[in-house]
């Protein structure tokens, strides 16, 4: 329950994060990254889940977003940045190694850190993100890939993205939650919620600034693109923004990899099927550890 929940900040590669954490602080660290357009409470229905089996859960508003520190140059936002956020929040929670699940873009940044830290991740959760050279690959060759990800290239330009996701209480950002999830997805709590996180000082600009970043600024891609660490992906098969052609691809990049296609969940695979991606991550974790 979000009462039992405990709020804090913690400061780190120049930025200072807000975080959620709940569970036993002496049990084995689990991080959990959202995507775009979600904060923290994008894993509400994961939290008490892995808490009660014995995890230290921290779930941060990663940088741009709610509560978090909100830099101003797209630099910022790099997947290079981001991936060190990750690696402050294992140390200052004074741990060697964490295991990591991501969706969306929180899901990039743990395919990066994954990749370009594999000694401080004990295993790996993907929701509904292809692999870093995957998404590359597709964006340049699959036209229908490139139709799919319209709103990328639209987030490209100043001010105007923004200003339209403001118009009428945030309508236009409720609508696009709308139109890529199902009809119980999100309920007009889940929307409320996610309106008070928009509407914080530069908040849109900066969640925008991710996208810009992905363009803008070169990234330094490791000479191994592949993933040496255990890996789970679980996708939603009804993902309208991101093929799941893309899926099979990406975890064949990995030494120790599975792919689990959920065939009634949309992109919001950890909403639409929230009790089967728990028991699946749970399952996939005890595999190493006695939590059975």
């Amino acid at each position: 329950m979000q009462d039992s929940y405990r709020s804090r900040y913690v400061d780190t590669n120049n930025v200072r994060l807000h975080l959620i954490e709940a569970g036993p602080q002496e049990g084995p660290l689990l991080i959990l990254l959202h995507g775009f357009p979600e904060f923290w409470y994008g894993w509400r229905h994961q939290i008490d889940a892995f808490a009660g089996a014995g995890f230290r859960v921290v779930v941060p508003d990663q940088r741009g977003y709610n509560l978090s520190d909100k830099p101003k140059d797209v630099a910022a936002y790099s997947l290079d940045q981001l991936s060190k956020d990750v690696i402050g929040l294992i140390d200052e929670a004074g741990h060697e190694k964490a295991y990591l699940v991501g969706h969306d873009w929180g899901a990039a940044v743990s395919w990066w850190t994954a990749n370009r830290h594999p000694e401080k991740i004990i295993r790996l959760g993907i929701l509904n993100a292809p692999h870093h050279k995957v998404m590359g690959q597709h964006l340049r060759r699959n036209r229908v890939q490139r139709r799919r990800s319209w709103y990328m290239f639209f987030f490209q330009l100043p001010w105007l993205p923004e200003m339209l996701m403001r118009l009428g209480n945030w309508s236009v950002a409720v609508r696009l939650l709308r139109m890529t999830g199902k009809t119980d997805t999100f309920s007009e709590a889940d929307f409320d919620m996610y309106r008070q996180a928009w509407a914080r000082p530069k908040a849109m600009t900066s969640m925008m600034n991710w996208y810009r970043a992905m363009m803008k600024v070169k990234a330094v891609r490791p000479a191994d693109p592949r993933i040496h660490v255990p890996t789970l992906m679980l996708w939603g098969a009804l993902d309208s923004a991101l093929g799941s052609e893309m899926a099979q691809p990406s975890i064949d990049l990995c030494d120790q990899g599975r792919l689990i296609m959920l065939s009634e969940a949309t992109h919001w695979v950890q909403h639409d099927a929230a009790l089967q991606v728990n028991d699946l991550l749970l399952e996939f974790f005890a595999e190493q550890l006695d939590l059975k």
